[in-house]
């Protein structure tokens, strides 16, 4: 069976670029474990994070429309799986190891808090060293899962996912494809709940930037991901015309989503609400889950409490602050 694994091995030395990150050449694990017979290890990684809790629990975090009306619109876990399309398609573009990609993809956002950036935001207020959403993705891969002991994901994978957003570069062309898939992903699925949600409308966004991207979100998807894989060596670039289109497409969805009051004005309760979850939790930390309190014991309570609360859903979340803040007999 070992020579299924193997031929993979061999396939990727003999198809994919020079600028590839090859499974042969892998740092490694933090742990040592024999191999699989079947898949490579970035193959047994991508399937480890599919089959993980936080991976399930993403389908009921919120994108970006806190308790939205309709089913249609993106949840943390759909966000995920555009992600994942669209980087595979630019690795599959360029030559490039798209297990390693794919696997990157669908960790990156398994740190994120419940109802969106508005958690995060909370969670950064009440933690002495802040919260960021990828370090904490890169715990719950190392630390959170399986009771403790982790996915032990080998290092291009945990690299990928820390660097998915801000500051560090990835080491990998692989992690970087995942960054910018991010952003691709995000901005035009926005648009759309946006739309759906009576935000904006297509006409509305800049006109040189629909003439430059185009006129509806597969179109603009399209034109970015041709840019990458057009102008891509060894560093990820776009057309100067399409980079200067997509910078102003992303700061128009800033003033206009992001910021606007109309998708936002549930986001200052949900942030109250997580605080003083928080607060209750560290006062109370015999409240916690057993595996948290092995944290709280190892760690210190505040570091159980922030991964408690990163991990819950919107709904558990609600569900868990009402327990204790809201009588029972005013439950419904």
């Amino acid at each position: 069976m070992d020579e299924i694994r193997l031929r993979t091995l061999e396939n990727e030395s003999r198809v994919l670029s020079q600028y590839a990150c090859l499974c042969r050449n892998t740092k490694g694990r933090q742990r040592e474990e024999e191999e699989c017979s079947v898949r490579t290890a970035f193959q047994r990684d991508r399937d480890r994070i599919i089959h993980c809790s936080a991976f399930r629990r993403l389908k009921h975090k919120t994108q970006v429309f806190l308790s939205p009306d309709s089913d249609h619109y993106r949840t943390r876990l759909t966000h995920t799986l555009e992600v994942a399309q669209i980087a595979r398609t630019i690795a599959v573009g360029l030559s490039l190891n798209e297990d390693l990609t794919e696997a990157i993809a669908l960790g990156h956002d398994l740190g994120h808090t419940p109802f969106g950036h508005a958690g995060e935001r909370a969670l950064n207020t009440v933690m002495d060293d802040g919260f960021r959403h990828f370090e904490q993705s890169l715990r719950v891969v190392d630390v959170i899962e399986k009771e403790g002991k982790g996915l032990n994901l080998t290092y291009e994978v945990r690299d990928g996912i820390l660097c998915h957003t801000r500051g560090k570069e990835a080491d990998t062309l692989e992690g970087r494809i995942v960054k910018l898939a991010d952003r691709i992903a995000y901005i035009n699925h926005d648009i759309d709940d946006a739309e759906r949600g009576g935000v904006l409308s297509e006409e509305s966004i800049p006109p040189d930037v629909r003439r430059i991207l185009g006129k509806s979100k597969s179109e603009r998807i399209n034109t970015l991901v041709l840019s990458a894989i057009r102008n891509t060596k060894d560093e990820i670039c776009l057309d100067p015309e399409i980079k200067g289109a997509f910078d102003i497409l992303h700061e128009f969805m800033f003033e206009r989503v992001y910021t606007n009051p109309v998708c936002k004005s549930e986001e200052g309760k949900a942030i109250a609400m997580l605080r003083q979850l928080f607060y209750f939790f560290c006062e109370h930390p015999d409240e916690l889950p057993n595996e948290y309190i092995s944290i709280a014991w190892r760690e210190g309570t505040e570091r159980a409490v922030c991964d408690y609360i990163a991990g819950m859903t919107d709904g558990y979340a609600l569900k868990t602050f009402s327990k204790y803040f809201i009588p029972s007999s005013w439950q419904g």
